[in-house]
């Protein structure tokens, strides 16, 4: 006998405590139809919203993620580079709340989630006004294109305006429209990803294992802390990456904590805490070593298929750029966020210490460097002055594709260190745009055939690299420098003297480039003789995982 209708909704959520500021009563009107209360908004509303939204999530941060980053600072068990790097982004935030370098360098992919009252009209069409605000903020302030369309299967060419966004608008009941806005830059959206597991998965001790091992294979490549997010279950595997990414921005976190036979989705609490616990154990920290791999953890249970059980994983950076919005009866809202994150850094820590830090002289050559180099064990914090090379993906593969029509291997790969980057626009009278590194496990696959040809025998990037690259820098003679993940604004004010390019110049930020830096932080995270600083987690998490403990 089946049971009788009753509707639910599936994301029942609390009453929204969050704090917005009233951005404008223009362009939106009321009216009545058949008796019914409507609110009637003007397409220009919609673009204002767009532009104000994505301006203010591409150089401030919600008060409550600063707060979270300022807590490491105050914590007796944050390892001292925790702390450094937590007081790199705290600084890296003040910088970028001047509204002039974005707080990334990756200003990211534009992402727009709404729900539409159905007593809300608008006229025209609403993803081509909210596209004209993201195509105004893009145009006008410091971001990067990062967009590439494809004229071909294999042929692309940078869009130039940051466009297409990301739009997805849902219908809903009520008198509001509400918005979610994510600047998603590339290396978290990388991290996402989709186990399709069955229901075997479902038992305490075993759920807990495989999220543990997913979370630990996040690595450090996507800028930790992190936001970390998992959803087990879901209607369909794509609903479960969709969860799973807005639950990262804190989107679901009013949902109830425990379920109920309509199919309700709710957040495992309980689990979320003992995660948290083992994300600390893990050694990695805040990059270079410590506690704070993740800020925190967001578990979420929904309905599924009998026959399937989709588990999804996705994560927030340290740019952790998301701003809510709504549109109502009395007016634009947007969600506060923090214009003045320096009240978050101690007096005592705004004097840079440098006392830990080895002095590499970059004005001299290469094999210099390399010598001086080979003394110093991993871990190693290293302070960097001198010409850097910066290049990326795009010319990563030009450059190989050179090397493979037997031509040699450009001399600026050969007689200085490379760093993976992509610079965002240069604003007026500084020397270089937001400038941090990219993921360095894209290049992984180029290192042992520059290094055989003399090249990127110095590397230098966020993340850590596969065996593939500890395996070439023994041979070669290389090492891989780590660099910190988050704090593009910082570095492009305090470290970058000047910036000019090299070669490519069509190719926009995917250029070569050269940098002048100055006392510019970096660590040895593997070595010329094989050592990989991340490998001691790895050995350590092996160990604790096996039931004999050896």
């Amino acid at each position: 006998m089946s049971k009788p209708f009753v509707w639910q909704e599936l994301f029942v959520q609390s009453q929204d405590t969050t704090e917005y500021e009233l951005l404008s009563t223009q362009h939106v009107t009321v009216t009545e139809l058949e008796g019914e209360e409507v609110i009637k908004v003007a397409p220009e509303a919609l673009t204002l919203l767009a532009q104000q939204a994505f301006y203010e999530a591409s150089f401030f941060l919600r008060a409550g993620h600063l707060k979270q980053i300022a807590s490491i600072l105050h914590d007796p068990q944050a390892s001292s580079n925790d702390k450094y790097v937590a007081l790199q982004l705290l600084r890296n935030a003040e910088v970028s709340a001047k509204g002039v370098l974005p707080n990334c360098q990756d200003t990211g992919t534009a992402t727009v989630v709404a729900s539409k009252g159905q007593h809300v009209w608008t006229g025209g069409d609403d993803a081509e006004a909210l596209s004209k605000g993201i195509y105004a903020t893009f145009n006008e302030c410091n971001l990067r294109y990062s967009q590439n369309a494809p004229l071909d299967m294999y042929t692309e060419v940078n869009t130039q305006t940051n466009l297409p966004a990301q739009i997805d608008i849902s219908a809903t009941p009520g008198s509001e429209y509400r918005f979610l806005f994510v600047n998603k830059g590339g290396g978290s959206a990388n991290k996402a990803a989709l186990f399709q597991e069955t229901k075997s998965i479902l038992q305490p001790e075993k759920l807990t294992a495989f999220l543990i091992e997913k979370m630990k294979s996040l690595g450090t490549a996507a800028c930790p802390p992190y936001h970390i997010a998992f959803v087990v279950g879901g209607l369909s595997a794509d609903q479960a990456l969709k969860v799973a990414k807005l639950a990262s921005t804190k989107y679901y976190d009013n949902l109830p904590i425990s379920g109920n036979e309509l199919g309700q989705a709710f957040r495992d609490t309980a689990l979320e805490a003992t995660l948290l616990n083992a994300s600390r154990e893990f050694g990695i920290g805040a990059q270079f070593g410590g506690k704070y791999f993740a800020h925190d953890i967001r578990v979420i249970r929904l309905p599924r298929h009998g026959g399937s059980c989709p588990v999804a994983m996705a994560l927030s950076c340290s740019a952790d750029r998301n701003i809510k919005a709504k549109i109502n009866k009395h007016g634009i809202w947007l969600e506060k966020l923090e214009h003045n994150p320096g009240k978050y850094i101690p007096e005592a820590s705004r004097d840079d210490n440098d006392a830990r830090a080895v002095q590499i002289n970059l004005n001299r050559p290469l094999r210099e460097i390399l010598r001086d180099m080979s003394a110093l064990p991993i871990g190693t914090r290293l302070s960097l002055s001198g010409p850097i090379v910066v290049a990326r993906d795009i010319a990563h593969a030009k450059i190989k594709a050179r090397l493979d029509n037997g031509e040699p291997m450009p001399e600026y790969m050969k007689n200085h260190i490379v760093y993976y980057a992509g610079p965002a626009k240069t604003p007026e009278n500084q020397a270089c745009g937001s400038l941090g590194p990219t993921t360095g496990g894209r290049m992984d696959g180029y290192v042992d055939t520059f290094q055989a040809a003399g090249g990127s025998l110095i590397m230098l990037s966020k993340g850590n690299r596969s065996q593939q690259v500890t395996d070439a820098c023994h041979k070669h003679g290389g090492f891989n420098l780590g660099s910190i993940g988050g704090a593009a604004a910082l570095l492009a004010q305090q470290y970058v003297k000047s910036l000019r390019c090299l070669e490519y110049p069509e190719l926009g930020m995917e250029a070569v480039w050269m940098m002048e830096v100055e006392n510019l932080p970096a660590f040895v995270l593997v070595d010329d003789k094989g050592n990989n600083f991340f490998s001691q987690f790895e050995q350590q998490h092996r160990c604790a995982s096996c039931p004999t403990g050896h």
